[in-house]
């Protein structure tokens, strides 16, 4: 199922994806044999492949037999990167300018949003970055935190266990827990706690006060932490 859920992110719908799947498995089939293999009725089963087709997850083998062969998974997901791609740059190019962020307080909500909203703020990063968090986001994160080493950011970092992250300054605490705590520049603050995917919930705002509240929060942890 997880994998049919992440072809419907590349704009499958989860007919075709199970059509895809059953392709890539069996290899070049004819529209009634990956009926008779997905249990999938024969009608629905010739609009998948033709859906296939046209998204370029398969190709058409003509012959005496019409068969589909599937295109392979990279070349098909190379394809829609560069697809979104060009649709964001045009998007970019078109729409209005965004209004600069305001300083109030807005509430993320769902862990998937959060995280993708702190991946956000540590690629925007330009100076520095304060970050607590378990040891398990740290591994969720690991990506844009060694690119934040790359790029020669400042990263301050308080977690549960020791981790490896070359240049970063790391405090570790005994204490386990879900809670997010990021300021990043000194401008913008993400706090709040991972609970369970739907109910999680974060603040996030560039209020100056609410910064510098919750930095110096973090510099007495430090202090704490170092004695």
């Amino acid at each position: 199922m997880e994998i049919i859920e992440q072809l419907v992110m590349f704009g499958l719908t989860r007919q075709e994806a199970t059509l895809y799947v059953t392709l890539l498995t069996e290899g070049e089939l004819t529209g009634y044999e990956a009926a008779k293999k997905t249990t999938i009725s024969r009608s629905n089963t010739y609009n998948g492949l033709a859906g296939l087709v046209e998204k370029g997850a398969a190709y058409i083998i003509e012959g005496t037999v019409t068969k589909y062969i599937p295109v392979s998974v990279e070349e098909f997901c190379n394809n829609k990167l560069r697809m979104l791609e060009d649709s964001k740059h045009k998007l970019m190019e078109s729409l209005p300018i965004e209004k600069v962020e305001n300083s109030g307080y807005i509430t993320i909500q769902g862990e998937k949003n959060v995280m993708d909203k702190m991946k956000t703020m540590l690629i925007e990063a330009k100076e520095r970055v304060y970050l607590s968090v378990s040891s398990s986001l740290v591994s969720e994160l690991k990506e844009q935190l060694h690119e934040l080493q790359e790029r020669n950011i400042k990263l301050v970092l308080i977690t549960d266990q020791k981790v490896s992250l070359e240049g970063a300054i790391l405090h570790t605490t005994d204490k386990k827990d879900n809670r997010i705590r990021l300021i990043v520049d000194s401008k913008k603050v993400l706090t709040g706690e991972i609970t369970s995917p739907s109910d999680t919930a974060c603040l996030y705002s560039m209020n100056k006060n609410l910064v510098s509240i919750f930095k110096e929060m973090l510099q007495n942890e430090i202090i704490l932490l170092s004695r």
